[in-house]
């Protein structure tokens, strides 16, 4: 087994300004001007530790390109791939995506087309047999953008894109994504709501980001109802809550839609350190929610599981749950462990609570919308 890395140093000059958090800096409201929560230093701090303790050694490192607009054309608009260049291209802080809350840097334009394009290449190389997996850590990230709008940090929808290129370019018709990140994956949702070639499954916590969005019953619509998968998870879920989300609607949902290739929303912002979400996640629980969707990738698809890097926030937790993933997706164990393991024990031994099984019991009943699939492995063995 090899697996993939993509990143790149101008991931992490993608500027998303003097924000107070995630509010713009306003003075004269009293927003005084700090840091952007979605700044570089979690991004770079993984990227230091896999560095440090010798496991990008054990990675194929994967050069990214830019994306071109054919290809973000895909999903997006035209007019919005436009109009992303022109808040990039204004001088003295650049613009915005479009919620007011997506701040785009003065070049952001061609660094958020090389993360869409990292992504595809990592996609590729899995096509050709090149690798068996992949982790793309990106910046910005994605999976909030819509078709025609720019959310939640989010400027192009990288899964969305590298999806299509596979379905496009590599023959790999049947795409499933998997979205464990905190905030409901709701523009790669929107931009395939529709399409029973793509399945998505969005575990997140309830009523987060975007507010109103991600609920139970929003299951797709026309030829795509059933394909769209949703477990809005009450704040507060944690270890349990998330093993059971994974047996109960992840990996039969899997089962039943056999991908050519399994697409993963990585956020890490479920880690109970995170400040945008209200989760009890560890490094443990990603270790372990990463063992067995690698065993349905192996199971389904030779292994064709590709991770792109989502939220995380927490610049001294986000790392220790990126190696945890790491390691479980590449079979390597390094020298480090996580030091904040003891602190954290006890929230992978939480109950298994009666409103956490009511939401998950939900959502598996709808697994049985998906019709199932002979198991059909596409592309290069």
């Amino acid at each position: 087994m090899t697996s993939g890395y993509v990143f790149h140093p101008e991931y992490l000059w993608h500027d998303t300004g003097t924000s107070a958090g995630l509010l713009p800096a306003d003075p004269t409201a009293g927003v005084q001007p700090a840091v952007h929560v979605e700044n570089p230093d979690a991004k770079r701090r993984v990227h230091e530790l896999i560095h440090a303790c010798g496991l990008l050694g054990e990675l194929m490192v994967i050069e990214p390109r830019r994306a071109t607009v054919a290809e973000l054309t895909r999903v997006h608009t035209a007019a919005y791939v436009q109009h992303i260049k022109t808040q990039s291209d204004l001088r003295g802080g650049g613009g915005d995506a479009g919620d007011g809350f997506s701040p785009v840097g003065h070049g952001s334009y061609d660094i958020a087309r090389l993360a869409a394009g990292g992504l595809i290449e990592l996609v590729t190389a899995a096509a050709h047999g090149d690798i068996t997996n992949g982790y793309a850590l990106v910046r910005p990230p994605g999976h909030h953008a819509t078709a025609n709008q720019g959310m939640g940090f989010c400027l192009f929808n990288n899964i969305a894109v590298a999806a299509r290129h596979a379905q496009a370019e590599l023959g790999l018709a049947r795409v499933a994504v998997v979205d464990w990140d905190a905030h409901h994956g709701n523009g790669t949702q929107a931009i395939f709501d529709d399409d029973p070639s793509v399945l998505t499954i969005s575990l997140h916590q309830a009523g987060c980001f975007p507010p109103d969005s991600g609920w139970t019953h929003e299951n797709g619509t026309g030829d795509g109802t059933g394909y769209a998968l949703n477990v809005p998870l009450p704040p507060g879920s944690g270890h349990a809550a998330y093993l059971n989300a994974m047996h109960q609607v992840v990996l039969p949902a899997l089962d039943r839609f056999a991908p050519d290739l399994i697409l993963l929303a990585n956020g890490f912002d479920a880690n109970v350190f995170d400040p945008l979400a209200r989760q009890m996640l560890t490094a443990a629980s990603y270790r372990e929610m990463t063992r067995l969707l690698v065993g349905a990738a192996d199971r389904l698809c030779h292994g064709r599981l590709i991770a792109a890097h989502e939220g995380g926030y927490s610049p001294f937790y986000t790392p220790y749950c990126a190696l945890a993933f790491l390691e479980e997706l590449t079979g390597t164990t390094t020298h480090v462990t996580d030091p904040l393991a003891a602190v954290v024990a006890g929230y992978t031994a939480e109950p298994f609570l009666p409103h956490q099984r009511e939401v998950i019991a939900a959502a598996a009943q709808l697994v049985e919308r998906i019709s199932p699939a002979a198991t059909s492995i596409t592309g290069s063995q």
